[in-house]
């Protein structure tokens, strides 16, 4: 596994880890590597120090990993809670929805729904603000 530090042409920087530089290589090639803040494909490596551990770790890696994707999940099923409880569902109409808020033609409120990643361009090429969200996560008896 090799970790890199990463960021979008918006200028967010993020990390991400893959089997090897191959698996990289190609993830990027072929457009799957999208930014985590605004679902951009225009991804880069940047400059990263290597990570040398020192002789003593209170906790060991597998532990380490294991609850910070418990913390990720239970975090990600919040957003949705969250957003499913209190934003109005509006379906494959999210683009066109977003739009006409955005532009005064409807009621402004907190929406949330499916669009296409090219819809979702579009949006925020015309600044229209969208994020995507996080998809629902394994109940927590999935959780390992």
């Amino acid at each position: 596994m090799i970790r890199y530090a990463l960021s979008c042409d918006h200028g967010h920087g993020f990390e991400a880890w893959f089997g090897g530089s191959a698996d990289y290589d190609d993830q990027a090639a072929r457009g799957l590597v999208e930014c985590p803040v605004c679902g951009s494909n225009g991804v880069s490596k940047q400059i990263m120090a290597p990570s040398v551990a020192g002789t003593k770790m209170s906790v060991t890696p597998s532990d380490a990993a294991a609850k910070m994707r418990t913390m990720m999940l239970e975090a990600a099923r919040e957003v949705r809670s969250h957003v499913e409880q209190n934003f109005d569902y509006v379906g494959d109409a999210f683009a066109r929805e977003a739009r006409d808020i955005h532009e005064g033609r409807s009621e402004k409120r907190e929406i949330y729904g499916e669009a296409t990643p090219a819809d979702v361009k579009k949006l925020k090429d015309d600044g229209v603000p969208v994020a995507p969200l996080p998809a629902p996560p394994p109940n927590k008896s999935e959780v390992h």
